[in-house]
């Protein structure tokens, strides 16, 4: 099963995609966390990231593209994956498609986290208060920025995925095991027509 979770920064997919590599044993591909520990490396592709994921904005599409598909063809990958944070524009979904049909593969089901722009901004806001910034990315300017960059670029897919017949919606904004229990529904529906 190959899955997508998209959504607004802090939408919780980053939560929902680790609650489901325990349950469903499919490993989280985080573009995030992957380009992070590039940059705490000090690799060519994480210096050359640093700058622009500290404003927010987006990784060339070739960079990101090459360190996923990298990163699928390891053998954890073999039944699936959860990927998080990517596709972020239309070009990368036709990219991943075209990727995973390369491989004989597809993807199997899109979650949209859906959730309230002012919400994320008080969650941020949160976390600044009860312990200091967390990243360098996660303050209230750069997320409204990164919310522009979202609405602007990622946003898109609705209509791509949708067009495709994978799209569910889930409330973001509920509880975290409600969104769960709900992320689990969409996938065993899926499951169960495969």
């Amino acid at each position: 099963m190959n899955l997508v979770l998209f959504g607004p920064p802090g939408a919780g997919k980053g939560t929902q995609a680790k609650m489901l590599t325990e349950k469903r044993g499919l490993p989280q591909l985080s573009t995030g966390d992957m380009l992070r520990a590039a940059i705490e490396a000090g690799t060519p592709v994480g210096l050359a990231c640093k700058a622009l994921m500290a404003r927010g904005e987006l990784v060339p599409d070739e960079t990101v593209i090459q360190i996923i598909a990298d990163r699928y063809d390891q053998p954890d990958c073999r039944g699936g994956a959860i990927f998080d944070g990517f596709p972020r524009t239309v070009p990368q979904a036709e990219a991943l498609d075209k990727m995973l049909a390369g491989r004989g593969r597809q993807i199997d089901l899109v979650l949209e986290l859906k959730v309230d722009d002012a919400a994320l901004l008080a969650r941020v806001e949160s976390r600044i208060k009860a312990g200091g910034v967390l990243r360098s990315d996660d303050t209230p300017d750069t997320l409204k920025h990164r919310l522009s960059v979202y609405y602007r670029n990622t946003a898109p897919l609705i209509g791509y995925y949708g067009a495709q017949g994978k799209l569910r919606t889930v409330n973001g904004m509920a509880a975290i095991a409600d969104v769960t229990r709900a992320v689990n529904a969409a996938l065993d529906a899926v499951s169960a027509k495969a």
